[in-house]
């Protein structure tokens, strides 16, 4: 009888010790989609972010709720359109990310913040997945589709990563289009500049952001027929930033990172944290060493190792089954995903999404 007893309270620990843990924001049923590594291809799969940070359902109007909404499903539909069609997964991040480009609602491109000195300095990011080649531009003022110019720069140079002035005379010769900077400029952001400024003054630190340290960023992984992968990122950077800084979205593992045998992503978050920790390689190689899968190798990286620095965002991205990941730790983050017959968007935590 003794021996029973025991046996029995040893089964009931060992079943405890197995409960996975409980974190925030972690995805919702209809955003986990992790099965069996045995599985089969999706057909096609895409996922997008539209930025990660204080959303919060309180300082979103409904119209301007049902706008951002609109823009994340055309994106998404973008997306859909390439991928149903055969169309290459390259081809379908790109186009996906312009749409996001050129909204004024997103952090990036016609919607980039200014810099300390009312500036606007975009970075972005492309990679494939079938190579694991890439390419990636920092600090231009001048380009309306960055992330036309950093796929130009995997495809048509020896290079991984221009920056300034030298990315905007290779823009000018491969024929990417190029625009005055005043074509950057909204009054949303530079009044988001001046309080940022105003506070900063009041503070005595330099780059309090306050209530205006948003991350904007936008970025795209799809999985195409053909069963390759792609990421891209676009941005704007941070309101008030100085020196020329660039963040993890041109940054290759940290703020994009695509690879055919495990997954494609991109980042969104405090950028500074995502290159310490190079939050989308580590993601991969948590896959393909570690033998974890997509789900949990991206909670973890977001939800334990980042959160335990101080690092806050998240991520969106594809593995190649076509399962999608969307963690983050903020209170928000503007993101969707598609599938030929699965499509979601969503703005808030998952326990305040509608």
């Amino acid at each position: 009888m003794k021996n029973i007893i025991w046996l029995f309270l040893f089964s009931l620990l060992f079943l405890i010790s197995c409960a996975p843990p409980t974190g925030e924001n972690k995805p919702t049923m209809s955003e986990e989609n992790t099965t069996e590594k045995n599985q089969p291809p999706a057909p096609y799969a895409l996922a997008i972010h539209g930025g990660a940070g204080t959303i919060l359902k309180e300082n979103l109007s409904d119209e301007k709720e049902a706008a951002i909404r609109t823009v994340l499903d055309q994106a998404l539909e973008t997306g859909r359109s390439i991928l149903e069609k055969g169309g290459t997964s390259m081809d379908a991040v790109e186009q996906t990310i312009m749409v996001l480009e050129n909204s004024e609602y997103f952090n990036a491109a016609k919607g980039a913040v200014f810099n300390y000195e009312g500036k606007n300095e975009m970075d972005a990011s492309f990679m494939e997945g079938k190579t694991q080649n890439a390419g990636a531009i920092g600090g231009v003022s001048n380009i309306k589709n960055p992330i036309r110019l950093a796929r130009a720069v995997l495809e048509q140079s020896h290079h991984v990563l221009l920056t300034g002035k030298g990315a905007e005379t290779f823009a000018e010769e491969v024929g990417i289009e190029i625009v005055d900077p005043s074509y950057f400029r909204t009054e949303d952001r530079w009044e988001s500049l001046q309080r940022a400024k105003d506070k900063e003054a009041k503070s005595g630190f330099k780059f309090d952001q306050g209530e205006d340290f948003k991350y904007g960023t936008v970025g795209c992984a799809a999985l195409d027929r053909q069963g390759n992968l792609a990421a891209g990122t676009s941005t704007g950077g941070m309101t008030n930033k100085r020196y020329n800084r660039i963040g993890d979205s041109p940054i290759i593992g940290a703020g994009t990172y695509a690879n055919n045998t495990t997954c494609a992503i991109s980042s969104t978050g405090h950028g500074e944290f995502f290159m310490r920790y190079v939050v989308a390689y580590d993601i991969h190689a948590r896959m393909a060493y570690g033998n974890e899968s997509f789900q949990e190798a991206a909670n973890q990286v977001i939800m334990n190792t980042l959160k335990e620095k101080g690092g806050t965002g998240g991520i969106i991205g594809v593995d190649k089954y076509g399962n999608i990941a969307m963690p983050f730790n903020t209170p928000g983050m503007y993101r969707g995903y598609v599938k030929p017959d699965e499509k979601a968007i969503h703005i808030y935590g998952a326990d305040t999404e509608k």
